[in-house]
């Protein structure tokens, strides 16, 4: 039986893609082995956000080619997009696939192994329209199920190197989305996380359909008994959106929401389609609507240009936002992008005391939102044993509204829902205790 190896670089989304690509090897008759093994075929999805994220990709690279000489290695992902020569010239590589014609893959290897001859298969991801239609029925060692419902985005902030390595905004077709949905409940999963580059830009391209259709058209779907929402523009979010979130039962009370700067003028440097003002008011609506929501958010720390006078007025904003949780990132050049050229760069030092102080700042808030729900009972879905102790007989996994939750009780009951009282409120866990198991234990994936 030939063998495959897979290691992914990045975000959600690359790991949703190889999870895509390894289901076509394994209708192959494929079998997956582990990356530091020697395999028949190597698959590096690589990543290039940051300048970082091209470096280790090139690394894994390297480290395939010394483990088997002799194999196939294919890369793949948003580095393979935007630099498929670079990739090329690394001795050793015998395919690159960007981040489109994944699909094509199989062809690809055996016509490798027919001529010998390194291929690049990648071509203008901006003249790309249509979504890449790849399934993933079933995902390994996971309780909470990833659904792609769209790919690429159109907004072009000056930080950011993903248009030219995504392509523009293309949606996935609503009645693949919810045969996919019902495909992973029939697989055993109670969470969907729908999940994209862009996702809540959802149904922008698509004639009569928007994502506050396909969150109404999910919440019909049988046996299937929580929605999350991967991440949200504050602009995407609408009164129809709203109106869902809070009328249906399994969408969950948590919205990522990226805020990246707390101050007019950075935002407008970023080129992000929002002011603060606009920003507060659909959290206040959010609030209004699901009480007790948990709303988590990217902050960048450093942008070019921010003086101090600018990152305390986005301190003293975020604070008034009062998020459940912050994912705080030093500014990093980024080759190609017009942030990368501005001349007022922030100096390393100043970055990473400014970073210290909001990653303070959101621990605060973590712990003042969990404080919050001490005492009441929430839907837990275990997702592992605990980590800090495995054998400690200790659960771990998230409340509807995000809280992560240590509890006492037995494996069987991963990828379940638990009906679990918070006990201690902590600020990355918070403790608990069982209050009865809502339904029979069914694994996942059985």
């Amino acid at each position: 039986m030939p063998s495959v190896a897979f290691h992914t670089l990045g975000c959600k989304v690359n790991f949703y893609d190889t999870e895509a690509i390894w289901q076509l090897f394994k209708n192959e008759g494929y079998e997956q082995v582990d990356f530091e093994s020697t395999a028949d075929i190597y698959v590096i999805n690589t990543c290039t956000v940051t300048n970082t994220g091209d470096k280790k990709s090139r690394q894994m690279i390297r480290r395939a080619v010394r483990r088997n000489p002799d194999a196939i290695v294919a890369v793949t992902g948003c580095y393979a997009q935007t630099s498929p020569a670079e990739i090329m010239a690394i001795p050793g590589v015998d395919l690159v696939i960007g981040t489109q014609d994944r699909d094509k893959i199989i062809p690809l290897v055996k016509q490798f192994e027919r001529e010998r001859q390194p291929i690049n298969a990648v071509r203008n991801i901006m003249k790309t329209r249509t979504f890449e239609e790849l399934d993933v029925p079933d995902f390994a060692d996971r309780t909470r199920a990833f659904l792609k419902i769209q790919e690429g985005c159109n907004n072009f902030c000056t930080f950011c190197i993903i248009p030219w390595s995504r392509g523009l905004m293309r949606s996935r077709e609503p009645q693949s989305v919810l045969k996919q949905a019902r495909q992973l409940v029939d697989a055993g999963y109670k969470e969907i996380v729908l999940t994209g580059i862009h996702t809540g830009g959802y149904g922008e391209d698509l004639e009569d359909y928007s994502l506050a259709r396909l969150l109404k058209d999910l919440d019909r779907v049988d046996g299937l008994q929580r929605v999350r929402i991967s991440s949200i523009e504050a602009s995407q979010i609408t009164d129809e959106v709203i109106e869902v979130l809070n009328t249906s039962d399994k969408m969950c009370r948590h919205l990522h929401i990226p805020l990246q700067a707390g101050d007019d003028r950075v935002l407008a440097r970023m080129r992000r389609k929002y002011t603060t003002a606009e920003f507060g008011e659909k959290i206040q609506k959010l609030h209004k609507a699901m009480p007790g929501v948990a709303i988590t958010t990217d902050v960048i720390v450093g942008f070019p240009g921010e003086t101090e006078e600018m990152f305390r007025a986005g301190y003293k904003f975020m604070e008034q936002m009062q998020f459940s949780e912050m994912h705080v990132f030093p500014y990093s050049k980024r080759t190609g992008t017009p942030a990368a050229r501005m001349e007022d760069q922030i100096d390393e030092e100043i970055k990473n005391a400014r970073v210290h102080e909001l990653i303070d700042l959101s621990e605060k808030m973590q712990l003042a939102y969990a404080q919050k729900f001490v005492g009441q009972v929430l839907e837990v879905i275990p997702e592992r044993t605990y980590k800090a102790d495995p054998k400690s007989g200790l659960l771990m996994g998230y409340s509807d509204n995000y809280v992560q939750i240590v509890f006492e009780g037995p494996e069987e009951w991963i990828g379940d829902i638990v009906k679990v009282k918070l006990t201690e409120a902590g600020v990355n866990e918070s403790r608990g205790s069982v209050v009865r198991i809502l339904e029979p234990a069914k694994a996942v994936n059985a």
